[in-house]
């Protein structure tokens, strides 16, 4: 099935290219189907980037999907036009009295700063509290993940020796209470990461409402889950493109920063090879399991039945 967006996003001829099936609104409207609404917090700077991204990856399932973008207003964004801005985004005011099956909340460059000093924080926190209440199963990555884990249960993160850069094996959880999200996941798997921070298993552990699902030895804790799968909280990046990591390393090295060569991605780790795509068939797995187990076969089909998140 396809996936629905407004007519005109750039990542529609990208996803086009790649054969995924995208629908724009004007045919949507034809077909007499509720389809599952999604919401996407983009905090990333490369907003058309990460759209493609997610995009991409919320297409991989047989589900029809209405997808809305946000942005917190209280930010400038100085990496997207503001056309784009304007014609495919969305303040909190506008969707505040709406109702979603899922939302997901982005990563985003500011992991080094106190939560408290983003200039949006305040304004995150509404729309996190807002979660509770207006969106069934909310999916948290990276910064998002930590910003969500600091604000709904006081984890905090921890600044790391270097930046963490590269693509890192990962174990799923051998409980079998351990969740539909990593349903036909092999026992390891590879997922990217990019960042300076961390959260840390001990504090997680002592939050009885949420296990850890799959971490690395190397990158440390990546999947958590509330007992309920209405939150899912991911560290690493695994809707990153195949040179998404080149390209940050690369514009780090000209920035003159002190940033490893990314763990475990170019061949021989040389940054003159071309890197090794090998994380985007359990990416496409962890994205669509989240929709079908976490979202479709759990929100109910009249969104204004949804109840309060504990």
């Amino acid at each position: 099935m396809p996936i629905k967006i407004q007519d005109g996003l750039p990542a529609i001829r990208t996803l086009e290219d790649e054969n995924i099936f995208v629908m724009t609104e004007k045919r949507a409207v034809k077909q007499d189907i509720r389809p599952l609404k999604i919401l996407i917090c983009n905090l990333m700077p490369t907003k058309i980037e990460t759209e493609t991204q997610l995009l991409r990856l919320l297409s991989n399932s047989p589900l029809q999907i209405e997808v809305e973008f946000l942005l917190p207003a209280s930010h400038v964004s100085k990496n997207t036009s503001q056309e784009h801005l304007s014609a495919f985004y969305k303040t909190f005011d506008q969707v505040k009295d709406c109702r979603y099956d899922g939302m997901i909340i982005t990563g985003a460059p500011v992991e080094r700063m106190d939560f408290e000093s983003v200039d949006y924080w305040d304004e995150l926190k509404t729309i996190m509290d807002w979660t509770t209440t207006n969106v069934y199963s909310c999916f948290h990555i990276c910064w998002g993940a930590q910003a969500a884990l600091y604000h709904h249960y006081g984890i905090p993160k921890y600044d790391l020796p270097q930046k963490l850069s590269g693509v890192y094996l990962h174990q799923s959880s051998k409980a079998k209470k351990f969740r539909k999200i990593l349903r036909g996941f092999d026992r390891d798997f590879y997922v990217p990461h990019s960042r300076y921070t961390e959260v840390r298993k001990e504090d997680i552990d002592a939050v009885s409402e949420l296990d850890i699902l799959a971490s690395s030895k190397e990158a440390g804790v990546f999947l958590i889950a509330d007992k309920s799968g209405r939150r899912i909280f991911a560290t690493g990046h695994a809707e990153y493109d195949a040179d998404t990591l080149d390209r940050e390393y690369r514009r780090d090295m000209e920035k003159g920063l002190d940033v490893p060569v990314p763990c475990n991605y170019y061949p021989d780790d040389d940054p003159n090879k071309k890197p090794v795509l090998r994380w985007r068939s359990h990416a496409s797995l962890l994205f669509s399991n989240w929709l079908n187990y976490y979202v479709y076969q759990m929100t109910p089909f009249d969104l204004e039945k949804l109840e309060k998140q504990k």
